[in-house]
């Protein structure tokens, strides 16, 4: 059963033009070809990723942040077993009914409820530190990646032709940059699912899921196809504009605003020109609208094609919320990055605190000018006493 399968799945007319033959690309004089065998290797390299990102993390990311002034946030807050198990088992934000019956429970008042609930939802929350080593260690990685993508792609023809990528379909052999870009890029969003566990879960989880797979899903299946010539133009697309966007969020977290911004704008211009001009309009149209006037559509045609479009979906539901970001930062002066979780609540403790310090200071004039009242009231006979 299993190779009735395997005899079905490889079926030339899913893959391959009429054309051409799997023994076309079967490696012969000293040329070779990619085979599907080749990206078993890619789990085992993304848990050398995620081992080497472990060790990144801690010996260059975390100095580097304390060199910044990041430090590690810790939120304490006194145990409560009645709070403790309302927060667990109820709700994390309840309503002030809720904190009235807790505060009578608990022989607190009410202020003290909602600061204790506000402290054990901040003690979930990830530190600035953990986020500017996941930053850092994306900008490493695409940054690495990006450098070789350009070095490998600057001297091919057609990396600036892309009708030769469908022209000279699919006798190209294999390259030894090629493997290597390929097998480290896959490997890269394999260690990025593996991680989404632990990593910082925001507000576009599902989003990032899509991506992940649909950039693994792709990579695999240009391989399987020998699409390679487009596959490479694809990711060298993605990385250039994602190493700035990871570069500006290592120096919001360090509290860089100007810098930040500055990043931000290379980013947003990067991005829009590589994804929503680039992207549709050259690799897109190359892939989907010229094969059509000389080839028949077939199955991997359209599954390829299927896939980019699916990427330049997720492209403007990105572009969506960098529009917002640039209309937060040119008419409230105030970037922040709308795609990650908000930092509300830390500033919302601070200001509460700030209050309690307003309160308390009012309290104390208000009880030290009572007091002076009062003695002001006082018979001066009664002084000398």
């Amino acid at each position: 059963m299993f190779q009735t399968f395997k005899e079905w799945f490889w079926l030339e007319r899913f893959w391959l033009p009429p054309t051409i033959k799997w023994s076309d690309l079967e490696d012969h004089d000293g040329l070779i070809f990619v085979k599907p065998s080749h990206l078993y290797m890619t789990i085992p390299y993304a848990l050398g990723l995620m081992i080497i990102r472990y060790f990144f993390e801690k010996f260059i990311a975390s100095p580097l942040a304390k060199t910044f002034g990041i430090k590690e946030q810790v939120q304490k807050i006194t145990p409560n077993t009645t709070l403790e198990k309302f927060f667990k088992q109820s709700t994390r934000h309840p309503s002030q009914t809720d904190i009235y019956g807790l505060a009578k429970k608990c022989n607190l008042t009410e202020r003290q409820v909602e600061r204790w609930f506000r402290s054990r939802r901040n003690q979930e929350r990830p530190s600035r530190m953990k986020k500017f080593q996941e930053a850092c260690w994306r900008f490493a990685f695409y940054l690495m990646i990006s450098v070789a993508g350009i070095a490998f792609l600057y001297d091919k023809p057609w990396a600036y032709d892309l009708w030769e990528v469908w022209n000279g379909y699919p006798r190209q052999p294999l390259l030894p940059s090629q493997y290597w870009y390929y097998i480290l890029e896959m490997s890269f969003y394999w260690s990025l699912l593996f991680s989404l566990g632990s990593d910082i879960k925001r507000k576009d989880f599902l989003a990032h899921v899509i991506h992940h797979l649909a950039a693994i899903s792709l990579m695999s299946f240009s391989w399987c196809a020998n699409y390679i010539r487009s596959g490479t133009l694809v990711m060298v697309v993605h990385d250039v504009a994602d190493m700035w966007l990871e570069s500006a969020k290592m120096f919001s977290y360090a509290g860089w605003k100007k810098t930040c911004n500055i990043l931000f704008f290379i980013f947003s211009v990067i991005f829009f020109i590589s994804r929503l001009v680039i992207f549709p309009f050259w690799i897109l149209y190359c892939t989907l609208i010229l094969p059509l006037h000389y080839l028949e559509p077939f199955f991997s045609y359209i599954f390829l094609n299927l896939q980019l479009m699916i990427l330049q979906v997720l492209h403007l539901y990105w572009g969506y919320f960098i529009l917002k970001m640039l209309k937060r930062c040119i008419f409230t002066k105030n970037l922040k990055d709308v795609r990650s979780d908000d930092e509300d609540e830390y500033e919302e403790e601070v200001e509460e605190e700030m209050e309690e310090e307003a309160i308390k200071s009012q309290e104390r004039d208000c009880l030290k000018n009572g007091l002076e009242a009062n003695r002001d009231l006082i018979p001066n006979g009664q002084h000398s006493h």
